[in-house]
């Protein structure tokens, strides 16, 4: 029994929730009498509630993505069905924004929007005193990050053994590229970094060798980004046969040569970056208030293609306000020139908050109401088109992403 349950639907079970534990880590007294329960969508709401009510909670925390919140708001709806004094706060990118039109919110008792480290400590304190807040939304507290303990001890010698560890250097990104959540941050905030390689050496000791780091933009500051590579170079040079698979978020178009060195010392399966090119096309980048230095882009993966063993995974976005199928297919041919290893064929979806929305009546955006809010048609793509390239985004997936067929690609 315990008196916090912090849960959440994850899309699979190699993705351990770097959210819960951060809010675990920052519960101070209280950490004793909470527990992380995790669950995988999919799975049947009747069997998720049953094992939620197990440990008879007090105060249950349930973190929203977009990727679940179907699901669990059918599991918020039974739960206050089934136990009626159960104190239910939810939390997560989905519910910071739009909170009055979802019915999850409306079902639940409290919603923290932003921020939730200090902020669900505190109410979850209040609570189990006794105190019910007459505010149902709370405005997250944003406190300095050094301010913060270090979520990474949460995670359990299951999850050190089977599942990607999700790991951040930095929260926050400075670019306000308008289809992201991110564009409302004001900058980028570094975690203090020698705590954080701490941590990182407590979980290498421990066994863990699958990191995934969720920086926005890992290569911002370059004397952290070569600190932690070093950390890692280190960790080769003493097990070669242990190495460990590190993914990084990378931007395009800042490659300088000190990092160059360094990510080239890497052996084959061990780096992988994801690098968000979006689009190629200068009008459509100025629309979307996305800064990008084309040419040094295309310079850069060049190089990495070259010059590293990388696995390079590149995200283009299909559906931008007012590009059409012709502006996207030159970029897509530019990147396939390029060969990353992998093309992620995105397609353009309204995250709740971001302020791509702006752009909806200008350029005849039509976006699914329900989750994931893909878009159907602009003015410039009509819905059949749309569909083709949906399709094509799967065929590509399929064929040349795989690796499975290099002939017939």
């Amino acid at each position: 029994m315990s008196d916090i349950v912090l849960a959440t639907l994850n899309a699979r079970y190699a993705h351990a929730s770097l959210g819960l534990r951060c809010l675990r880590a920052n519960l101070g007294a209280l950490r004793a009498r909470s527990v992380i329960r995790e669950f995988v969508i999919g799975q049947k709401t009747e069997e998720i509630a049953e094992k939620l009510l197990l440990d008879a909670p007090r105060v249950l925390g349930l973190g929203l993505y977009l990727w679940n919140v179907e699901e669990s708001t059918r599991l918020v709806a039974q739960l206050r069905l089934l136990d009626p004094d159960l104190v239910i706060v939810l939390g997560g990118p989905e519910v910071s924004h739009e909170v009055g039109e979802q019915r999850i919110c409306a079902l639940a008792d409290y919603v923290i929007t932003g921020w939730g480290d200090v902020s669900f400590a505190q109410l979850a304190a209040g609570l189990l005193a006794g105190e019910r807040p007459e505010q149902r939304v709370i405005a997250g507290i944003q406190p300095p990050l050094a301010a913060l303990e270090l979520p990474y001890e949460e995670y359990d010698d299951a999850d050190v053994r089977q599942r990607f560890l999700y790991v951040e250097a930095s929260r926050g990104c400075p670019f306000k590229c308008e289809f992201c959540l991110s564009a409302l941050d004001r900058t980028a905030w570094p975690f203090p970094l020698e705590p954080f390689l701490a941590a990182l050496d407590g979980l290498y000791r421990r066994g863990a060798r699958q990191f995934k780091f969720v920086d926005r933009t890992f290569n911002l500051r370059i004397d952290d980004s070569l600190a932690i590579l070093e950390f890692f170079l280190r960790k080769l040079e003493a097990a070669p046969d242990d190495p460990p698979f590190l993914h990084f978020e990378l931007v395009p178009d800042h490659l300088p040569e000190r990092l160059k060195s360094v990510v080239a010392r890497f052996p084959s399966g061990t780096l992988q970056f994801e690098i968000g090119i979006q689009t190629f096309d200068p009008e459509v980048q100025a629309r979307i208030s996305r800064r990008q230095k084309n040419e040094v882009a295309i310079e850069n993966l060049r190089w990495l293609r070259a010059h590293t063993t990388a696995h390079l995974h590149v995200d283009l976005i299909a559906g931008l306000p007012g590009e059409t199928v012709e502006q996207f297919a030159a970029g897509f041919d530019t990147l396939v020139s390029l060969a990353p290893h992998e093309i992620q064929f995105g397609i353009l979806k309204r995250l709740r908050g971001a302020p791509i929305h702006r752009h909806t009546k200008a350029h005849g955006l039509r976006f699914n109401p329900e989750p994931p809010y893909n878009i159907l048609a602009t003015d410039t793509i009509d819905f059949p088109t749309m569909q083709r390239l949906v399709r094509f985004a799967r065929y590509w997936d399929i064929v040349a992403n795989s690796g499975r067929y290099p002939r017939s690609l």
